[in-house]
């Protein structure tokens, strides 16, 4: 294994999830509530390495097979962002001081992972980091690339378990239910945000 194009991976794949986004937010919001935190994380990153693992293997062969994928990708998305932005707004709204990271009601398992795994596939922006942007950067390093997979894949676990379970360090914050409603308003902003975009083609 080639080190430094491993150091490379991991330092692009940090860099292209470290922004907030839909993603994100969900699993910040798990590891606040302390709800199914092991299981969204590696759903999560186990996600980001399969797609990885695409993109530095088959990018080229993708884009020739399946000019359809994008759009499709990119309304669907938006369609369901818009969706999970709204839930989130109606939570913010509808929230009173029995909402604090004990009381909270917590979601099923399943439900739980079903949200996790629709965020992380339905979001064109995940291909573009994961499949095209990553694909695209090993290309750089013939005969490597399986280092600079592996670096990046290095990077998605490091981010994503930090995320969920770094978020206890903020409960206490969060114990106050305006903290919950604000929380919740930010994940409503930010899934409309993107979903715009996805429409506009950003």
């Amino acid at each position: 294994m080639n080190f430094s194009v491993y150091a490379t991976g991991l330092m692009m794949g940090l860099s292209l999830i470290v922004a907030i986004g839909a993603q994100n937010a969900f699993i910040l919001r798990q590891g606040l509530r302390n709800e199914h935190v092991f299981a969204v994380c590696l759903a999560c990153a186990l996600s980001d390495a399969a797609l990885i693992v695409l993109g530095v293997t088959s990018l080229q062969r993708i884009a020739g097979l399946l000019p359809w994928l994008d759009p499709v990708m990119r309304y669907g998305g938006a369609t369901f962002l818009a969706w999970y932005g709204a839930k989130s707004l109606y939570s913010a709204l509808r929230s009173s001081a029995a909402l604090t990271v004990a009381a909270a009601e917590t979601a099923s398992f399943s439900r739980t992972l079903v949200t996790c795994l629709a965020l992380t596939w339905l979001n064109p922006h995940v291909y573009l980091d994961t499949v095209v942007l990553l694909g695209t950067i090993s290309t750089r390093y013939p005969g490597e690339q399986a280092s600079f997979a592996l670096g990046a894949v290095t990077g998605s676990f490091l981010f994503f378990f930090s995320l969920g379970y770094g978020a206890t360090s903020l409960r206490p914050i969060f114990s106050k239910p305006s903290s919950w409603r604000m929380l919740e308003t930010l994940v409503a902003a930010t899934m409309w945000i993107i979903a715009f975009k996805l429409i506009r083609g950003v």
